[in-house]
This record gives structure tokens, C-alpha cells and sequence, in this order.
């Protein structure tokens, strides 16, 4: 029987676990959307982790929806990523980039010579973001022509082919959470009367065509995707007929062979069952003719849900989110059942090390065995399970 713990090669990519760390804006860039030494450290310290997806990161300038996230549009920001990339792959770890541009969702502070955000619509969202100020009210967008769009993809494409030279080890798009992708695929958001709007091929177009440029550039064993079919986070309103939607999406999906589809199920951060959805009818679309490509399940997994979701063949892996921040031990506790510490909301968005990189491990002194809790010998008992079990706050081999 195949477990959460066990090994995977889904793509390209090769991980000694299930165990995803999914992306989490924390707004710790420095100037420039530079990534800094203070997040190298934070991605090492979780990269037990089968995959990490680290945190949204917009593919240009006019991507940017919040202050203090990264950038992977330039060349600096791309040799700023490689220091985070080293720091994990030396600890044995897997990380990929996702590719963010954020749509309305944002404020013309964030933007580029203060112009208004781009948009499938002219529609404000209902929605706040993070600035300067804090959180304020997002601004009213422009909507995209159709001749603009050719420039996104390839965008997109660009930052794909820089994450690699970065050395990710993948990217995941990110088609969630009501941002632009999601702003193009749901009619309750796109207006428009081109071939980018109206019937469900034309709403499917720009991701699809956003999926396959990254592909062609990256190789589609190297390339996933994130999708959130119901939450209504950032004023997504539920889209006319959501399930034959992202049935189509992904029966379009289906031939790229990526590398996996990332699924938020329910409300994002919310309840999980609250808008009825057959994510099953997703992954048997997916998982057809694409053995070897990963179905990763999000929202609100406890230990016995994600033990439960592989072992039963309904997920290839398992993200976990707000649990990584608090843990990043995150897969030794989940492993050996070991109780998870809480997480300070106060210090999620922006500010220094506190609540980001200050979080400890578990701490036990080995009875009997060279193996201490958080040293690099744990780390590689803890990521593989052959070498040590907790019991009663000590370490002894098993």
C-alpha cells in the first residue's frame, strides 16, 4: 500500500515523500522583488518536504499585487532565487516556483508608473491587498486588449525559463485563488466579447495557452498547475456551471502531460465541503493516459486525511499550508504523529526573522543513537522513516 511517506516521481521531478509544502505569501522580498538570505533560510529549514512550491512570484512588474513579494522577471531577482534553490537542493530537497500575475487584485501603488492593474475586465474586485499603507481596497483595473495578451503568455513562458536557470526544480502556474488565470476561466468575472471571453473555449484559451508556451520552454514534465474550481476568495464569484468548466480545462490539460495539478478543494483556507464539486471527475480526466503525473490535494488536511487521501489512491500528495509555517518539521511531526505548534498570526505578512525563521523543531536527545532531532542525520532519518522513531519526547532506532 502506498503511504504519504513514500517516495514519488511525478514528471521530472523526484521526491522521497508526499508531502507538499504549498506556496505562502509571507512578504519578506527585499527591494526590487529581490529575494534575500533570510528566505534561503526559510525554505531550508522545510526542505524535508517532498515538493516545495515556494511562494507566488510575479512574472513581471505589472504581476504585482502585494508589497514585499518576489519577482522572477530580471536578472538579479533570478541569482537572488539561486541562493534559495542551492540552500535546499544541498539539504536533499525538491522546490518549485509559482508563476503569479495577480490580475485586478491589486493597487496602482504596487503598479508600475502608479497605471491601473490589467484585468479580463474593467470590474473592481471586492477585495483588499497589501501596500505601503497596509491593507487598502484594491483599484479599479483595465481590461486587457486581445493584442496585450500574446505579451502575458510569453511573460509567463520567460519566467518559467528563468525559475529553471534558477535552478527550481519545476514551476506550478498558478490558476487559483482569483487570480488573473482564474479571472479569464470563470464567466462571473470575465466580461469580454473577444475570442478570450463568452463561451467556455474562448475563457479556456488564455490558460490554456499560457500552460502550453511554458511547457514548449520548460518541458511539461517540469510544469504543474494550480487550480481553485470553487473558492471565492478575492471576489470569485462561482462561475455558471464550475464543474463541466474545469472538466473541460482539464481534458484540454490532459495532453500537455504535465507534471502535476495542484487542487484547492472548497473555499481556500475555508470550509472544504461547502460548494458541491466532484474533484474525483477532475482527476480521473487527468490521470488518463498520465501515469506518472501527480494529483496533489490542498485545504485543511489533517494527518489522518492525507494518510487516508493516498492510501486510497484519491491524491498522489498532499499540500500543507499554515501547518509549514509554525512546523518546519512539518513531515518528522507528521511522520511520528507528533503534535504541531502553533502559528503567530501576527507575524505572517512582512517584517524580519520573528514568526518566520525563529519557529523550533522538535527537540529530543537520542537514547542511545548518534541521531538528534533537527540535525542533518534527522533530517535524512525523518525524510526517509528508516532510521528513527519519537517516543516520549527521545529518539531510538527502530
Amino acid at each position: 500500500m502506498t503511504t504519504l511517506f513514500d517516495p514519488i516521481t511525478f514528471g521530472d521531478i523526484e521526491a522521497g515523500n508526499r508531502i507538499v509544502m504549498a506556496p505562502l505569501t509571507r512578504n519578506r522580498a527585499g527591494p526590487g522583488a529581490l529575494p534575500t538570505a533570510l528566505m534561503a533560510t526559510y525554505y531550508e529549514q522545510r526542505a524535508t518536504a517532498g515538493l516545495i512550491v515556494a511562494e507566488a512570484t510575479q512574472i513581471s512588474a505589472e504581476g504585482q499585487g502585494y508589497r514585499g513579494t518576489p519577482g522572477i522577471y530580471n536578472d538579479a531577482q533570478t541569482e537572488a532565487w539561486r541562493h534559495i534553490t542551492d540552500a535546499v537542493h544541498e539539504q536533499d530537497g525538491r522546490i518549485a516556483l509559482q508563476l503569479w500575475h495577480v490580475g485586478r487584485i491589486s493597487h496602482v501603488s504596487l503598479q508600475p508608473e502608479g497605471q491601473a492593474p490589467v484585468s479580463s475586465t474593467a470590474r473592481r474586485a471586492n477585495a483588499q491587498t497589501f501596500t505601503a499603507k497596509g491593507f487598502e481596497e484594491v483599484s479599479k483595473p483595465r481590461a486587457l486588449r486581445s493584442d496585450e495578451i500574446p505579451r502575458i503568455v510569453a511573460e509567463f513562458a520567460e519566467g518559467a525559463r528563468r525559475a529553471i536557470a534558477a535552478g527550481f526544480d519545476g514551476v506550478e502556474v498558478h490558476g487559483a485563488n482569483g487570480y488573473l488565470l482564474e479571472q479569464f476561466l470563470r464567466d462571473s468575472i470575465n466580461d469580454r466579447t473577444d475570442q478570450y471571453g463568452g463561451s467556455e473555449d474562448n475563457r479556456l484559451r488564455f490558460p490554456l495557452e499560457v500552460m502550453a508556451a511554458i511547457a514548449a520552454e520548460i518541458g511539461a514534465g517540469r510544469t504543474g498547475l494550480r487550480l481553485s474550481p470553487v473558492t471565492p476568495v478575492n471576489d470569485a464569484g462561482q462561475d455558471s456551471d464550475a464543474q463541466g468548466l474545469f472538466n473541460h480545462l482539464i481534458e484540454h490539460l490532459a495532453p500537455l502531460k504535465l507534471a502535476f495539478i495542484h487542487v484547492i478543494q472548497g473555499a481556500t483556507g475555508g470550509a472544504r465541503e461547502g460548494v458541491p464539486f466532484d474533484y474525483d471527475a477532475l482527476r480521473s480526466r487527468f490521470k488518463k493516459g498520465n501515469p506518472v503525473s501527480a494529483w496533489i490535494v490542498n485545504n485543511g488536511y489533517t494527518r489522518a486525511l492525507a494518510l487516508e487521501a493516498v492510501e486510497s489512491g484519491r491524491a498522489d500528495m498532499v499540500a500543507f499550508g499554515r501547518p509549514f509555517i509554525s512546523n518546519p518539521d512539518l513531515v518528522a511531526r507528521l511522520r511520528f504523529d507528533e503534535l504541531l505548534a502553533a502559528m503567530d498570526s501576527e507575524t505572517l505578512y512582512g517584517g524580519d526573522a520573528a514568526g518566520y525563521t525563529d519557529y523550533p523543531e522538535l527537540e529530543a536527545v537520542p537514547v542511545g543513537s548518534e541521531h538528534r532531532v533537527g540535525s542533518d542525520s534527522w533530517q535524512a532519518a525523518a525524510r526517509s522513516g528508516s532510521a528513527v522513531q519519537i517516543i516520549a519526547g527521545a529518539v531510538k532506532k527502530e
